[in-house]
């Protein structure tokens, strides 16, 4: 069964990792993450989910906290935003290079200077090549089930899984979806077993230095896994929509473009709502437009995203954060996948929307209709 409900998105995601019954939450409040800690906090305190909550006075330290609780072999949760993100950044290497599986969420939003509390994907895309999977959410049901997916992949490739939600346009907007009961969740996610963890009666060694040779082939072998993750997390997608009913992808189309255009729009997250109006209105006023959404950045999903864009002319990638000095970030990558195609689209690095400048449906219009002034080499800003 499962009951329908409305909530805020940062509610939905409190929802889900109290479905998957975490044993320790820590995290430090921050905007706009601040209503998922609230609500479980209160979820803990009132009894509903059994967990151990620790405060800290930190984002280093709540990252911290989880490195301790997850090598004891604990499922654990934390979330964060911006620059609490920046500042776990030391430690996510560390998750991903000991192989330790944690869920943290990620409410996107803009990194300073100057100060900026909403949002944008600058925070979580710098974190790119830390080792972690990475999986970008358009919706608050979207969001729930993502975290429940995340948990069953994480402690099956033994990696850190992080799941964005965009700030304030998810975390803060309530939306109708449906909550799973308790026992359906656990019939998809079975209770933790740490294939190793710290214990005084079988003693081993955590955090110790390695050799050259040794360093080498332990990132080889994590990089391995990360080239396999793909497949393994399309099994666990694939077996949620067979207990839930709903299907996820690394790269989804939108039921409202065309298929056979010869132009396709990538975007990710939230912003893919958005796009999906204007795509439906330029195909009802005879423009045909196709919608590619990335959900998977990491490990990126090149050869899917390739077959998805291969027969394309031209492909208009939406940017909510830049690599300064070489354009888009999901340009970048878009640009990468496509390389080894005998016939590549023309691509236009559209940087749309940085800090929470607003964008509307008319915006993407005319972005598409002007698209012949774009530079299909450098970053295009709009006025």
């Amino acid at each position: 069964m499962q009951q329908e409900a409305i909530l805020l998105g940062s509610e939905a995601i409190a929802h889900g990792v109290r479905l998957c019954r975490p044993e320790v939450i820590s995290a430090y409040p921050i905007t706009p993450q601040t209503h998922i800690i609230e609500t479980l906090s209160e979820m803990v305190d009132s009894g509903e989910l059994d967990s151990r909550f620790i405060r800290v006075e930190s984002e280093m330290s709540a990252i911290a906290v989880m490195l301790g609780s997850v090598s004891a072999g604990s499922r654990s949760f934390t979330a964060s935003s911006s620059q609490g993100l920046a500042m776990m950044h030391e430690l996510l290497h560390w998750y991903a290079g000991a192989r330790l599986p944690l869920v943290l969420v990620n409410s996107n939003r803009a990194l300073g200077a100057p100060w900026n509390i909403w949002c944008d994907q600058s925070d979580s895309f710098s974190q790119r090549d830390t080792g972690w999977l990475q999986l970008y959410c358009e919706t608050s049901q979207e969001a729930l089930d993502t975290i429940i997916i995340a948990y069953r992949a994480s402690e099956l490739l033994m990696l850190p899984i992080m799941v964005m939600i965009d700030g304030f346009i998810l975390s803060h907007t309530m939306e109708r979806l449906l909550i799973p009961d308790q026992e359906m969740v656990d019939s998809y996610l079975p209770p933790y077993q740490a294939p190793y963890r710290l214990d005084p009666e079988n003693p081993l060694t955590f955090g110790a230095a390695a050799q050259p040779d040794l360093f080498y082939e332990l990132k080889k072998h994590l990089a391995g896994t990360m080239a396999e993750a793909g497949e393994l997390l399309a099994a666990c997608e694939e077996e949620f929509e067979q207990h839930f009913g709903r299907r996820y992808g690394a790269v989804m189309s939108g039921v409202e473009g065309d298929r056979q255009s010869p132009l396709a729009i990538v975007c990710c997250g939230a912003l893919t709502g958005t796009v999906r109006v204007a795509v439906e209105e330029l195909c009802q006023e005879g423009v045909a437009v196709d919608l590619v959404r990335l959900r998977r950045f990491r490990p990126f999903p090149g050869a899917e995203l390739a077959a998805a864009l291969k027969n394309k002319q031209e492909v208009i990638v939406l940017n909510r954060a830049v690599s300064y000095g070489a354009g888009g970030t999901l340009s970048q990558e878009t640009r990468a996948a496509l390389y080894h195609l005998p016939e590549r689209p023309r691509v236009y690095d559209v940087v749309i929307s940085l800090g929470g400048r607003e964008v509307f449906p008319s915006t993407i219009k005319k972005i598409v209709r002007e698209r012949a002034a774009l530079s299909p080499v450098t970053g295009n800003w709009l006025d």
